[in-house]
C-alpha cells in the first residue's frame, strides 16, 4: 500500500453532502471555530452561509500544484479522519493508495491500512 498522494478523490467524492458531523463536533465549531460553523445548517455540514443550501464541494478543500489539502485538517469531521475505513471502500472510490498486491491479499492490506490509520481512527472490524 502506498502513502496517500493527496489526489483528492475522497474529498471530492464525499464533500458534496456525503459527510456528517457529530453534535459534539458541531458544538465545538460553534464555540471555538465559528468560521467552520458558518457552513453548518440544521446540523448538515457544508452548506452555503448565504443561502443555507448544500454546497457541491467541501469549502475547505484546496488544490495546489495538482495536490489537494484540507484547510481545516486538525478540525475536520470524524468522517474525514476515519477515511478510508476498509479496502472495499478504497476499491470502490478508486483510491490511489492501493497497489495490485493489496487486492490479492485484502486481509493483509486491511492490517496495513489499520496501522497507517492508527492515529486517526479505531481499527476496522469486519
Amino acid at each position: 500500500m502506498k502513502d496517500c498522494n493527496q489526489c483528492g478523490k475522497c474529498c471530492i467524492k464525499y464533500g458534496n453532502g456525503g459527510l456528517s458531523a457529530s453534535t459534539d463536533e458541531i458544538a465545538f465549531w460553534e464555540i471555538f471555530r465559528p468560521h467552520i460553523h458558518r457552513y453548518v445548517n440544521n446540523e448538515n455540514i457544508w452548506s452555503s452561509p448565504e443561502t443555507g443550501l448544500p454546497l457541491t464541494r467541501c469549502p475547505w478543500l484546496r488544490e495546489e500544484q495538482g495536490k489537494y489539502f484540507c484547510e481545516i485538517y486538525f478540525d475536520r469531521p470524524d468522517d474525514c479522519k476515519y477515511y478510508p475505513v476498509n479496502i472495499d471502500q478504497m476499491v470502490k472510490d478508486e483510491c490511489e493508495m492501493l497497489e495490485p498486491g493489496d487486492l490479492k491479499r485484502p486481509l493483509q492490506a486491511q492490517g496495513i491500512l489499520d496501522r497507517l490509520m492508527a492515529d486517526s481512527r479505531p481499527p476496522f472490524e469486519s
